[in-house]
């Protein structure tokens, strides 16, 4: 692990809903929960988290459930997406906090879109990386362009072939798609990728993060039942080079989020935070602090 990364950081734990949830803190002052994606950990933040502690935040990142150091229950059922918001909220209360900011990225992004819409009482503010609000995903899912960028979700469903695929060659494709997709060539370097290989060796987290995939069928009637008008400040930031969702689902949700800022980033990928770190983290902390 990077010495620079782990210089003020504390590692937690803390049981909610049944599961044990890791989790890095740094800072002192209003909460800020960071939410990573598919493939990742908590270490996908690993230049937001100092950023955001230096700019006055507490800032806590957990490995959502099923993901390296934290619980990986065996049912499918298990990694439907409002669980995993469920989780979220529980976490903030057991830190000691009655409201927080939220920050997520690809399935971490939609679980930000997500709660506040569930429990409108606990956040007062949302900025999400690419992964676009739930109703422009869902029209363009009805199009064949958005259709055809998915079409790897449909593999990852599958019954233990993604597991044989994925594991194989050391996790070679998922260390090449991290950097295959990445604009900068550096945004991921060796180190990084030990990080990200160490957690995916964890005993079932390659299962249990395909799962998240798995549970896709169940999401869609419970977050259809979920969607709400959203009032408070959300900041969209988007990496304009993503391979995995069309343009449009930025694009015609005003209704939805009337108070939204949208930021394109054209030199980034959908792994945006570690294309583009210094630009994302400057927009996060200007954002979170108004």
């Amino acid at each position: 692990m990077h010495e620079e990364a782990r210089l003020e950081q504390r590692h937690g734990q803390v049981r909610v809903n049944g599961v044990d949830l890791h989790y890095v803190e740094e800072g002192e002052g209003p909460l800020v929960v960071l939410l990573h994606g598919f493939p990742e950990l908590w270490y996908s933040w690993r230049h937001q988290i100092p950023a955001l502690a230096g700019a006055g935040f507490r800032v806590v990142a957990p490995d959502l459930r099923g993901y390296n150091l934290s619980s990986k229950p065996p049912a499918i059922a298990d990694y439907e997406i409002l669980r995993v918001v469920d989780d979220i909220s529980a976490l903030i209360v057991a830190l000691g906090e009655r409201t927080a900011m939220l920050v997520g990225h690809d399935w971490g992004g939609m679980a930000a879109w997500l709660a506040p819409m569930v429990r409108p009482d606990l956040y007062t503010k949302v900025a999400v990386l690419n992964c676009p609000h739930p109703a422009p995903l869902s029209r363009e899912l009805r199009r064949w362009r958005q259709k055809r960028k998915f079409a790897y979700q449909l593999f990852f469903r599958l019954p233990l072939i993604p597991e044989l695929a994925l594991r194989a060659g050391n996790y070679y494709l998922l260390r090449r798609a991290l950097r295959r997709l990445s604009v900068r060539k550096d945004a991921f370097t060796d180190n990084d990728i030990r990080e990200y290989t160490e957690a995916w060796s964890q005993k079932g987290a390659l299962s249990a993060s395909l799962n998240y995939y798995r549970a896709l069928p169940r999401n869609r009637r419970s977050v259809k039942k979920a969607l709400r008008r959203l009032e408070i400040p959300l900041l969209l930031v988007w990496g304009e080079r993503d391979p995995v969702f069309v343009p449009e689902v930025t694009e015609r949700f005003d209704e939805w989020v009337p108070n939204l800022t949208l930021v394109r980033i054209r030199e980034a990928s959908h792994f945006v935070q570690s294309d583009a770190p210094e630009v994302v983290s400057r927009h996060l902390v200007d954002f979170l602090r108004e």
